[in-house]
């Protein structure tokens, strides 16, 4: 049995096109996103079965990450400006970072679980199914209470924006769906390449939560907190501060603590299509790397 499951698995990965034509990639992508709707369309019908349970972990994911902006609330009661920043620049960051990260956890966040798919051989079911192993792990038990995250997210950042000193300007108004939309594809690309990395190193979610996780926390802080080494490695290594960081200064009317061109502020849709390409190339070399447990 078990040389016929890593058969399989092996069959698998061996049918794999490594080289396949544009019209290939869009009919997979469409395959990728349809069995992910569905299995997510199911895992929200388990949810909603009951409705009491998923209001309350709904309203707790809610509260637990609010604790973080209260912290922010007690420490300007102490202080008037953090990094030379005021309360609702600090609270434009950190709405901003919330709301791209939750639609990125909301729709990748499963990817943490890959490692122990990985470890005890469960992966192996996914591969020998006519659906795309990507959508598969991203849409394993979609937790529809991440809700509370963006929701959280999205009232900070509607507290900041009529509190900021800011001129506003069609181009400075058009800059908060961008950096909401291409924050949430550079998470989600780094979720992925964090899951890609697990077929490699097997149990690596800590390494991955560092990046995605730890990466929200530290973009809801202003960049002149950080050492500059730091803020360049967000900036030209994994390029979180293309979430809120570049944008942001834009829209406050601040200079970037690396004295980058201003026009970089418009970027981050095209970062987020390198990193989601960058993640895919990563994916593809895991799947093919993986070997089957044989359990």
């Amino acid at each position: 049995m078990a040389e016929t499951v890593a058969g399989g698995v092996a069959g698998a990965a061996a049918r794999e096109p490594r080289h396949e034509a544009p019209a290939g990639r869009l009919r997979g992508a469409a395959e990728g996103i349809r069995a992910y709707r569905l299995i997510a369309a199911m895992w929200i019908r388990s949810t909603l079965a009951y409705r009491a349970s998923f209001l309350m972990t709904a309203l707790g994911n809610f509260l637990a990450t609010g604790l973080d902006f209260v912290a922010i609330l007690l420490m300007f009661s102490h202080i008037d400006a953090l990094g030379g920043y005021t309360l609702p620049e600090v609270a434009f960051l950190y709405g901003a970072s919330g709301a791209a990260f939750g639609l990125a956890d909301l729709v990748m966040g499963s990817m943490d679980r890959l490692g122990r798919r990985v470890r005890d051989g469960t992966l192996d079911t996914l591969l020998v199914r006519p659906v795309p192993v990507l959508a598969q792990v991203a849409a394993d038990r979609f937790a529809l209470r991440r809700l509370g995250r963006i929701t959280q997210g999205l009232l900070v950042l509607g507290y900041a924006l009529p509190a900021l000193d800011v001129h506003w300007t069609p181009l400075r108004a058009l800059m908060i769906p961008l950096m909401l939309l291409s924050g949430a594809a550079i998470f989600s690309a780094v979720f992925v390449a964090g899951g890609a990395f697990q077929f490699f190193a097997q149990d690596a979610s800590e390494v991955q939560n560092s990046f995605t996780y730890g990466g929200n926390q530290m973009l809801q802080y202003p960049p002149t907190v950080f050492a500059k080494d730091m803020v360049r490695g967000v900036t030209f290594v994994v390029p979180l501060a293309f979430v809120n960081w570049l944008p942001a200064m834009y829209v406050l009317g601040r200079p970037y603590p690396l004295d980058l061109p201003g026009w970089l502020a418009f970027t981050p849709p095209l970062v987020a299509a390198g990193c989601c390409a960058l993640a895919g190339v990563a994916w593809r070399a895991g799947v093919r790397a993986y070997r089957s447990t044989g359990s």
